[in-house]
């Protein structure tokens, strides 16, 4: 689902080797985040047979495209850049990087198919059931499993959960498994975007083969996004925004219709995945326009003049996920943004140093590899724009972090003015510039040594030394220390702290087992019965524990259910949402059942009991 289409349309659109394996991913998620929504539009659902159809038709498109630019505007291809032997050596440290990522993200979990905690993993995991239960490729379709009736309409880019939907459908797998598969995915998809990141800018073997080591390494790149599922889409568009700036220089570098083709797919692509990361793409890219317009100024209205047809063709594509995000920000939804978390001086320190709230130390290694960088940084060529990148990037979370000033939280407003967020985004410059570090003293040491230069073996063998030295001194890629930080959004030794315990989940499969179709449950937004509806398919009255704008018949059950044989209100919201049963679990720590449902653990008078154990009472309602 994640690779075969963009890998067809990428091979029609002449993209090849290390370029193809990175932006793949991408355009598989452009082509099924355009997909969606515009079936959808007309009365279409979205399946594995219409994901084909696209898959059919975009890749046609591309060929055609690019039969048209290479017979009318035929070019030279690129140079050879690496060797067979330099592809080998890119791949070991790709295999190292995988392995070391994947190991952390397990150890968190526990296994594989373990429950999120977080407060938004509820949130993906029933919008995945939604859309494979429904076929409803909508952006706002996903929240009405929460957000229903006469409640206000909720837009979410859905990209994330259209392919994770499909997964769900071939593989047979639980929600949950196929939320931590996604997951498990991130380490490559990562470490492929930043090899072909280097292998546009023409870096040499040695630095992709450091990028993909480093890639996996910094705690705040991948792991803290995955505490409790909470930022899943956020940091799987994360992992694919350094392909931002490897689409936009292909297409400056020659401005055609096959390489404005792919550019229109991949800023599509960054913002189906999520609103923020096209924002954070933009970011991360452009200070590469800064540096060609520094080389040749007189080139900035030719590369303004060659974006705007891109931006106005990505506008007509994607105007359904535009406007849906506008009309979010402009909504009635409250945007609060988080609180500062330090002064500017410390989440400098953090920044630098590789170490957040919850580490209990730095990554001392990745701050030796950064320093390394910038001490070797005038040697990185035609990456030097990746120095502004952190530079823009890292002092964007600085100031987020500091200043909770409302300039400030207007302009992280895409990110919620979540410094957690701008932290994982600007790791994506400070690894390159970590790998840059590596790959530069293993030149500086190869440079030093006549007899190591003149010999391939040697030279292997002291890369060999270089890369697994940092691993061996990084405790593996500092897997071990990233997994214990995943495993704290999923409280696996800590039930106390779970918002969905193991009994929880096995009276939401009993719940199963009793629902007939078109039954709906009554429940309480603080248990883990929310989690219901991706578990087991069937609907409940909560289907989120976020608070916010409640339909009113929720509202009111929540406010009066015990009084369903006194009150006529209470019975005629029933009787719409054809309730039959009610299920009460374990309020979450320092929470309350609502008012409407206090005092029923017991049971009541209109309510048969007819499971139960330590956590959680399922009752039938006597209609």
């Amino acid at each position: 689902m994640i690779a075969v289409p963009g890998l067809l349309t990428g091979l029609a659109l002449g993209l090849r080797g290390w370029t193809l394996a990175g932006l793949a991913p991408l355009l598989s998620y452009a082509i099924g985040g355009l997909t969606g929504p515009w079936a959808a539009a007309m009365g279409l659902p979205f399946n594995t047979l219409t994901y084909a159809i696209a898959t059919v038709l975009f890749a046609g498109v591309a060929f055609g495209i690019r039969r048209l630019t290479v017979r009318r505007w035929p070019h030279e291809p690129a140079p050879k850049l690496w060797d067979l032997r330099g592809h080998l050596a890119i791949g070991a440290c790709l295999v190292i990087a995988v392995v070391a990522g994947m190991y952390a993200i397990t150890r968190g979990l526990g296994t594989l198919d373990a429950l999120p905690q977080g407060f938004d993993a509820v949130y993906h995991g029933n919008a995945v059931r939604y859309i494979a239960d429904t076929g409803d490729g909508s952006l706002f379709g996903t929240g009405t499993v929460n957000w229903y009736g006469d409640a206000f309409p909720v837009f979410y880019p859905n990209a994330y959960h259209l392919l994770s939907a499909l997964i769900y459908q071939i593989s047979g797998a639980s929600i949950p498994a196929t939320l931590d598969a996604n997951m498990l995915l991130l380490p490559i998809l990562l470490a492929l975007a930043l090899i072909a990141l280097v292998r546009e800018f023409r870096g040499r073997a040695a630095l992709a083969g450091a990028v993909a080591l480093v890639s996996v390494a910094p705690v705040f790149g991948i792991y803290e996004s995955l505490t409790g599922g909470q930022l899943l889409p956020f940091a799987l568009g994360n992992a694919l925004t350094p392909l931002a700036a490897v689409a936009l220089n292909r297409y400056l570098n020659r401005v055609a219709l096959d390489t404005g083709f792919l550019m229109v797919l991949a800023a599509v692509g960054l913002l189906c995945v999520h609103s923020s990361t096209l924002f954070g793409g933009i970011l991360f890219a452009g200070p590469l326009l800064v540096q060609r317009w520094v080389k040749n100024w007189r080139g900035i209205g030719r590369d303004l003049l060659a974006l705007l047809p891109i931006a106005v063709v990505s506008v007509l594509v994607a105007w359904l996920q535009l406007f849906g995000a506008l009309g979010l920000a402009t909504s009635q939804v409250p945007y609060w943004g988080w609180p500062s978390e330090w002064r500017a001086t410390d989440a400098l320190g953090a920044l630098l140093g590789f170490q957040h709230k919850l580490e209990a130390h730095p990554q001392v290694w990745m701050s030796i590899a950064l320093l390394l960088g910038i001490v070797f940084f005038r040697k990185a060529g035609a990456m030097r724009w990746i120095g502004l990148s952190a530079g823009v990037t890292g002092l964007f979370y600085v100031v987020v972090s500091s200043d909770d000033s409302r300039l400030v939280m207007a302009l992280s407003r895409p990110w919620w003015d979540d410094p957690w967020r701008l932290m994982t985004l600007a790791s994506l410059a400070l690894t390159v510039l970590a790998a840059h570090g590596l790959a530069e003293t293993q030149a500086w040491l190869r440079d030093r040594l006549p007899w190591v230069r003149e010999r391939f073996v040697a030279t292997a063998a002291l890369s060999a030394v270089v890369f697994l030295g940092f691993v061996a001194a990084s405790n593996g890629l500092y897997a071990k220390a990233n997994g214990d930080i995943v495993r704290t959004g999923f409280h696996q030794n800590d039930v106390a702290y779970q918002r969905v315990t193991p009994l929880e989940q096995t009276a939401i499969e009993e719940l199963g087992k009793l629902v007939k179709p078109g039954q709906w449950v009554m429940n309480d937004r603080s248990d883990g019965s929310a989690w219901s509806y991706a578990l087991t398919g069937v609907r409940t009255v909560a289907a989120h524990f976020d608070p916010m704008f409640p339909p009113s018949d929720a509202d009111l059950l929540a406010k009066h259910f015990r009084e369903y044989e006194t009150n006529p209100a209470v019975r005629a919201a029933v009787q719409r949402l054809n309730i039959h049963w009610l299920i009460l679990g374990r309020p979450e720590p320092g929470a309350k059942y609502s008012i409407g449902l206090q005092g029923l653990s017991d049971g009541a008078p209109f309510l048969k009991e007819v499971y139960r154990n330590q956590d959680s009472v399922i009752y039938q309602l006597n209609r």
